[in-house]
């Protein structure tokens, strides 16, 4: 149900207070009105802790500094004189035992008179005494097809000629900003630049990187990794290629479901971290990424309250990327008795969201050892798509080479052998072959030379790949992704 309905529903039924759960509190404001001069008949009283009453001659000032005489207002006013309280920042008195007191007792009157009050607060922090009689209402932030009339509206004003894919690409970088917070960015921008362009996407998603700061539980990436950094895994470029424009308006028109996630499962060194980012970069989406370490707090509930703060964040500032590094350590298949059940609960709250959530939040995941993961986690419906990242094979990592050395030696990349370099570097991880570049430049570096094929070959021979120290787990993860439960990147 749509907020004004839901509104309108609970003033006819003579709900006698409602608190309204929202940042914008402007906004609220602004849409309540509206909504009584359309559907209702009533006088709208306003007050605040430091003005009192305002927008109305009779009382104005009243209250000032004085939450107590503020519902003394209510018994003041005749029982046939319709009226809404709207009572800014007063859930911070609730906890007063006069306020408390008063409230119980004025709530007896509300319920037979047309009087409703109305409390705007940031938080919710309700009394046990007062649940009972106060029910909560979310306003959410702007919905895509307000944010897209207040664009229109600013760019309209400001004379500004936006193409349409333009306007969709700011509507869609400003869900999660409030309607104050985008005029804000968009006077920022236009002060700057004097003009509204596709550069103008970055600095909205910076401003999305204030309201990150505030948690320490999720950070934001900045990153600019393209998908052709990463070499071989064509299956998996093929999969988002086909998802990149998933989040748009035609694709809702279509009817296409926006895109849950991917599970990554692979060796290290693989590339599962920078097909996150590249994603992010290539999508033109924000990337989150959670730092699983701090969702677990000492405190009972704590850590339950933690991660539903971080969906909350995550959904607001959709659409965006979700990136889960190593998720077979946070949410592993291991008995936790130790805990007193912390991780299953957590484990349960997570895979729920992920099989019900609406909002566009595509998470990335990667695991590395599958024993770890728990059957609930890689069941189909969770993820869209879950894919196996193997060792490169060799001309892949001829590939990988390639893509490396044009990053150090963007004039002379070509003149290497990678024929003999893919055949040297069997068992290799992407990283472990970018490391052996390294070591050689090092050589030759210390040498005060150029760095060749030879010395990236003496690098390749002296480094020892993971996949040999832990081949029991290697031909494990093999084993397992050729069995056909898991799609090959």
């Amino acid at each position: 149900m749509k907020f004004n309905d839901e509104l309108t529903l609970l003033l006819k039924a003579r709900y006698p207070i409602i608190y309204i759960n929202t940042i914008e509190e402007d906004r609220v404001e602004y849409v309540i009105r509206k909504n009584i001069k359309n559907n209702l008949n009533r006088s709208i009283y306003t007050w605040d802790f430091i003005d009192g009453y305002t927008n109305n001659p009779n009382n104005q000032g009243f209250a000032q500094r004085n939450p107590l005489q503020a519902l003394e207002l209510i018994e003041r006013l005749t029982c046939e004189t319709p009226a809404i309280f709207l009572l800014k920042d007063f859930n911070r008195f609730l906890s007063d035992v006069s306020i408390s007191r008063k409230l119980k007792n004025i709530s007896r009157v509300l319920k037979l008179q047309p009087k409703t009050i109305i409390i705007v607060g940031s938080e919710i922090n309700i009394p046990k005494e007062l649940q009972d009689l106060i029910t909560v209402l979310s306003f959410q932030l702007p919905t895509e097809h307000e944010i897209n009339q207040e664009l229109t509206r600013l760019t309209n004003s400001l004379n500004l000629n936006i193409p349409p894919l333009l306007l969709e690409n700011l509507t869609r970088a400003c869900q999660g900003l409030s309607l104050e917070r985008i005029r804000r960015v968009l006077s920022k921008i236009i002060v700057t630049y004097k003009k509204i362009d596709e550069s103008s996407i970055s600095i909205l998603l910076a401003e999305k990187k204030q309201i990150i700061r505030q948690t320490e539980i999720l950070e934001y990436w900045s990153t600019d990794e393209s998908i052709q950094k990463i070499g071989g895994v064509d299956n998996l470029k093929d999969w988002l290629k086909k998802r990149k424009t998933a989040f748009s308006i035609q694709a809702s028109n279509y009817g296409l479901p926006t895109p849950r996630g991917l599970l990554l499962i692979g060796i290290q060194g693989t590339g599962k971290s920078l097909t996150a980012k590249a994603i992010a970069t290539e999508w033109q989406l924000p990337l989150l990424k959670l730092d699983v370490g701090k969702l677990f707090g000492g405190i009972v509930g704590e850590s339950e309250s933690r991660l539903r703060q971080m969906i909350q964040v995550a959904e607001t500032l959709s659409p965006c990327i979700l990136w889960i590094d190593e998720i077979d350590k946070a949410f592993s298949n291991q008995d936790n008795k130790g805990d007193s059940g912390t991780s299953n609960r957590m484990l349960a709250t997570f895979i729920s969201w992920l099989s019900e959530k609406t909002q566009p939040v595509f998470v990335v995941a990667t695991a590395n050892n599958v024993e770890l993961l728990s059957l609930e986690i890689i069941r189909k419906g969770r993820f869209d798509e879950i894919f196996f990242l193997d060792l490169p094979k060799k001309q892949e990592r001829e590939e990988i080479f390639k893509i490396h050395l044009q990053e150090f030696r963007p004039n002379t990349w070509q003149s290497f052998d990678y024929l003999k370099l893919a055949r040297l570097s069997e068992s290799f991880s992407g990283a472990e072959i970018r490391q052996s570049i390294i070591d050689g430049m090092y050589e030759a570096f210390y040498e005060k030379r150029e760095f060749t094929t030879d010395d990236i070959c003496k690098a390749l021979k002296e480094l020892i790949p993971l996949a040999q120290l832990e081949t029991n787990q290697m031909v494990k993860l093999q084993n397992w992704a050729s069995s056909g439960r898991i799609r090959l990147a």
